[in-house]
């Protein structure tokens, strides 16, 4: 089966289909909104803490990345995982390495990824492990079980968060959070699919990789969970009740998790389409768990499932990095020896394939919560059962092609055609899913009135069958396939490790049985893709889309409709049914649930022992590197009498792809216009430019380009002659419009021509095409603070503070919401108007005196590439707007801003410090508090970081997710503007969570007390702000990083002045922290929640200012 390699955007992809653990200490988010085909509901969550705070949107299908992709020159041009023959002969040495507990089954070279993999079967166990070894040196290990549930309890969801809570050789309650707060991982995490479970961890560090392995292995073969009870009630759900005469409540952690996704109607959508097609094996049923049904769940069996599914026999293990091959073995016989044969397992989780069996499509209505002041729109979606059989190497690629084909850029025909009709305001489903055994394609339109429900379906059928009659055209094929081979060559998997992709990809098939090395080959299947379109052209594609498409009747369209009183019956039939156990149990019962419901939260508030504590597996601070790692930069000022200064990355290799930003500033637009630049820049590249409409632009960038990408870049900066490492006013900071891309070295001529041609002349001028995408906004933002509230409150609590805090969430917070609505309003009504301010900020931004001065040309490559580009920069250079001689911009780096004078009078009227909530339809809260913990001026350790982490690693943990039921909770602080704040993340609780946060400074402060006798307790949390410091980046990332430390002025110096505070944190830091913490200025709080939640938090004494949003 080919293989694509899962890049960044396709590793949160292939998250999509599975239900991941919350770290808590995160504000990362794996969301899949507007891109996600038919999979399990239930996966939106958490990454963890090793992504620091980046989203990731999986905005595209399983194996297509959100910009557009390369010519087919870069088979020759990208020399990606090509090792020296020194390198070569070493791995090939790791071929067939024998241990006497283990057959080898087979050997195998994937030259596409360099990776040399040998296939063993442990004698005794009978488990599988795929040993890779490659030349990176962060090393991926993962355990995936076959894991099909048969109900929707959520029983493999649930075990997944039990097993890491403890085991047979480490005994504290969450070795899961020790190895959080204290080692140096990458990647640390689990994640449930429809029909499987993996555990991954990751790390640069040997020993530190060896401990992880040694814990997560424990973990899963010989957890707590399944003899301890508690477990299960926290993890999973209990009943809770602290007095008689009080009502019974469901409390738990997955149980809170799934209210929160199952109030958003996106995730409704997607469960109920996943449910209509697989009618008859285990993907009918939800693995992530249905509030309705997790109470079902008893821990009998619970523990049953974790006997039946969790033997090594029924273990797929996976090893990939430069680690020795020996040592992987042995470590893994000592878990696996204790095992004899089960010749059970197998067959017992064997997937039953979901055979075609609809005779006619079939149509279902459900509703959705709606708000009381949301317009009564519909979302539809039609969805297909694709494959019952297994496809080929050449299938599998072809209808990843396909699905690029039809949705793969806002240009690709069905998505085009779906958001141009005006039926709707953004598109549902989104194309192919092909995580699973069976591969499905769903697509459809949110926001639709009802008299046009129907005409939804009738579009996406003309559609196809226009597609199925008149085929592509060359220039489309060529772009799709570009892009795909592109990606697939460059292999760029942003911050996730590339062995956790190989481990997604090769699992793919491994899971079923079939060989995981042919899972991740694609050169032979591309060539015969391509041959086959060399001979017939678009005939493969058009052939593809009748038989797995127009020709299949297991089909359903799913109409969801709104429901202003379905959350509030939702909740009453919650009430009655926990009325009606009360009413049915005893006096003798009921104590009962009342002396559980105080064990448990007993055991939770409990502090581990100091010997329990002792058997999780540690680094020591000398296993610590003490420097800062600094990339490598270059900076030319005027370069060539251009004007324009360019930064230089050069790197030891970046496989031949050079990766360039484009910063022009934007200070000169007016504050009032400041809103419109997410608008501006998606309209450079989705409204055509110059000679070319919207879809030659995406033709000619996929078939040129590795992606060409627009953004606003706001960022705050060290005053000249400031105290470095002290909170600013926020007065000082850049504004940019940054275009991003990147190219094999022999197209840059390309990049940078399109670079040009998108700056100067994008078409402004394209009304229905600005309706569309502000209607398609404004359905994301909705879902964004119904989904990820907790984002949504960070950015408002730091808007009131920071000059910089208030303008980010003007133009991406909730502010930016009411910003597109009266876009919105103005383009249907007033369109002149918008298009008059829409080309003065692209006047403005070109004025030719001074936008050179503005211009950085940011560039990141090896030195190859670097000689190759050098007459490409130059011509680039020569032909920007702009006159090279004229005037210059203001110094930023010794003025304030000019926006800053207005944004302080905006802000006294629009931000004061207050306490607000925000209403949508939801059953969960996210609860965000915040204030000044540092004032202008005072300087900031890197302690900071430490004591940050910790609290949000252990406190908030403890108190917000165990304690508190909530799937997330964690503390942001920003040394720059010196403003923290607590959050939580699909949480139970409201007012209880705001007493937590009040609570956290006396808990700090007994911290710092213990410390002073518990050196290892400090250790650990200062390896743990370390890791954050120290995450593995690919190389355009490294280039981006050092290209920001350079913009904002931070010196290499003051870099290493705060990792040494960082090392050198004592338990007085701790106290210091606390006692500022306890003195908290002006403390504001953000939620967003129901508005039933906000009556009963004023009845505990939180009172906010109320605003409906939805």
């Amino acid at each position: 089966m080919a293989f694509l390699a899962l890049t960044a955007t396709r590793v949160a992809t292939a998250f999509s289909a599975a239900t991941l653990r919350s770290v808590g200490a995160s504000s990362s988010s794996v969301a899949s909104t507007s891109r996600r085909s038919l999979n399990n509901a239930a996966a939106v969550a958490f990454l963890d803490n090793r992504n620091r705070g980046s989203s990731v949107s999986t905005t595209s299908g399983r194996f297509l990345s959100q910009s557009a992709g390369a010519a087919s020159t870069c088979t020759s041009s990208i020399t990606a995982l090509r090792q020296s023959t020194v390198v070569e002969s070493e791995l090939e040495k790791n071929l067939g390495v024998s241990h006497p507990a283990f057959d080898i089954i087979s050997t195998d070279i994937v030259s596409e990824f360099g990776a040399y993999c040998t296939l063993y079967r442990h004698k005794k166990s009978g488990a599988e492990l795929l040993s890779v070894s490659t030349d990176d040196d962060n090393k991926c290990f993962g355990i995936t079980f076959r894991t099909p549930p048969t109900d929707s309890t959520g029983v493999p969801h649930i075990l997944e968060h039990s097993v890491l809570c403890g085991s047979r050789k480490y005994k504290t309650k969450d070795p899961f959070v020790q190895l959080l707060q204290g080692s140096l991982q990458t990647f640390l995490n689990a994640f449930t699919y429809p029909d499987r479970t993996c555990y991954v961890v990751a790390s640069q560090n040997t020993k530190d990789f060896y401990n992880l392995i040694n814990v997560y292995a424990d973990a899963v073969y010989h957890p707590r969970a399944t003899s301890d009870p508690m477990v299960h009630a926290q993890e999973g759900w209990h009943l809770e009740l602290e007095k008689m005469e009080e009502p019974l409540t469901y409390k738990g952690v997955v149980y809170n998790e799934m209210k929160g996704v199952y109030s958003s109607p996106d995730s409704l959508l997607q469960r109920d389409a996943q449910q209509s097609i697989f009618p008859d094996n285990t993907y009918g049923v939800d693995s992530g768990g249905s509030p309705v049904e997790i109470p079902n769940l008893s821990f009998e069996q619970f523990s049953e499932f974790h006997q039946k599914f969790y033997h090594p026999g029924n273990s797929r293990i996976f090893f990939a990095g430069d680690d020795d091959v020996a040592k992987r073995l042995e470590i893994m016989d000592e878990y696996l020896d204790d095992f004899g044969p089960s010749p059970e397992s197998k067959p017992a989780s064997t997937i039953q394939w979901q055979k075609k069996t609809f005779d006619e499509p079939k149509k279902i209505r459900n509703p959705y919560p709606a708000g009381n002041d949301q317009p009564e729109t519909h979302m539809i979606m039609v969805n297909w059962l694709v494959n019952d059989r297994p496809f080929t190497p050449v299938e599998e690629i072809t209808v990843t092609i396909l699905d690029h084909l039809l949705m793969g850029t806002s240009s690709s025909i069905l998505h085009k055609t779906l958001m141009e009709s005006g039926l709707g305001e953004s598109i549902t489903g989104g194309g192919l899913m092909s995580e699973l055994m069976q591969g499905t394609f769903s697509v459809g339109l949110k926001g639709v009135k009802p008299e046009d429900v129907d005409k939804v379906e009738e579009l996406v059928l003309s559609t196809l069958q226009k597609v199925a009659e008149e085929g592509f055209t060359e220039d489309a094929i060529a772009a799709s396939m570009n892009t795909i081979e592109f990606d697939m060559r460059e292999f760029n998997t942003g911050s996730f490790p590339k062995g956790l992709s190989l481990m997604l990809g090769s699992m793919r098939e491994w899971i079923y049985d079939r060989s995981p090395t042919d899972a991740l080959r694609f050169e032979e299947p591309l060539a015969e893709l391509k041959k086959s379109i060399s001979e017939s052209g678009s005939k493969v594609f058009q052939d593809m889309v009748k038989d797995f498409l127009l020709e299949n009747t297991h089909r359903s369209t799913l109409e969801m409709f709104p429901s202003k009183t379905l959350e509030e019956e939702q909740l009453q039939e919650e009430k009655d049914r926990l009325a009606k156990i009360k009413e049915s149990m005893s006096e003798e019962e009921l104590q009962k649930i009342i002396d559980t419901t105080v064990e448990l939260k007993k055991l939770q508030a409990a502090e581990d022992a100091p010997e329990d504590r002792a058997t999780i597996p540690s680094l020591e601070l000398s296993d610590l590197k003490r420097e800062v790692t600094e990339y490598p930069i270059a900076v030319s000022e005027n370069e060539v009498e251009s004007g324009v200064t360019v930064v230089r990355h050069e790197l030891g290799s970046t496989s031949g792809i050079a990766y360039a930003n484009l910063a022009v500033d934007v200070s000169g637009v007016a504050l009032e216009d400041v809103p419109l630049l997410p608008l501006f820049t998606r309209m450079m590249l989705e409204t055509g430019a110059g000679e070319y409409d919207s879809v030659a632009l995406s033709r000619r960038i996929g078939t040129h380009t590795g992606g060409v990408s627009a953004s606003a870049l706001i960022a705050g900066v060290n005053e000249e002659g400031g105290t470095e490492g002290a909170v600013t006013p926020g007065e000082h900071f850049v504004t940019k419009l940054l275009i991003t891309g990147k190219a094999t070295s022999d197209k840059t001529d390309e990049l940078f021509s399109i670079f040009d041609l998108i700056l100067r002349d994008a078409n402004l001028d394209a009304k229905s095409k600005i309706i569309e995408i502000l209607k398609q906004a404004k359905s994301q933002k909705e879902s964004m603070v119904q989904g990820s509230g907790h984002a949504t409150s960070n950015s408002r609590i730091r808007s009131r503070y920071n000059v910089v805090g208030y303008i980010n969430e003007k133009m991406s917070g909730l502010s930016s919401l009411d910003t597109v609505k009266q876009l919105l309003d103005q383009a249907e009504n007033d369109f002149p108007a918008l298009l008059a301010r829409l080309e003065n900020i692209r006047n403005t931004i070109l004025e030719s005196s001074t936008c050179r001065d503005g211009m950085i040309l940011d560039l990141t490559g090896d030195a190859a590439v670097f000689e190759k580009i050098q007459p490409s920069v130059e011509n680039f250079l020569s032909k920007l707007p702009g006159d090279a001689n004229a005037g210059k911009l203001q110094d930023f780096y010794s003025a304030p801003h000019p926006w800053v004078d207005e944004i302080k009078e905006e802000m006294a009227a629009n931000a004061p410090i207050a306490d607000e909530g925000f209403i949508v339809p939801t059953q969960v809260s996210y609860v965000g508090k915040g204030g000044r913990l540092y004032d202008v001026g005072e300087s900031v350790s890197g302690s900071s970081a430490v004591v940050s982490r910790f609290l949000g690693t252990g406190y908030m943990w403890d108190n917000i997710r165990v304690i508190g039921g909530a799937y997330g909770g964690f503390c942001q602080f920003n040394p720059r503007d010196g403003v923290f704040s607590f959050l939580s993340y699909r949480d139970p609780n409201l007012a209880g969570s705001i007493d937590v946060y009040d609570g956290a400074a006396d808990a700090l402060l007994a911290s710092a007390a213990d410390m002073e006798n518990d050196p290892d307790a400090l250790t650990t949390a200062i390896i743990g702000a370390i890791a954050d410091m120290d995450g593995a980046l690919s190389p355009d990332q490294k280039g981006t990083a050092q290209f920001k430390r350079w913009l904002t002025r931070e010196s290499p110096e003051q870099r290493q002045k705060y990792r040494d505070e960082v090392l050198n944190t004592t338990p007085a830091d701790f106290k210091a922290f606390a006692e500022r913490l306890k003195a908290l200025k002006d403390p504001s709080s953000a939620v967003v929640s129901s508005k039933a939640a906000f009556e009963d938090a004023a009845k505990a004494g939180k009172e906010f200012t109320l605003k409906n949003v939805m």
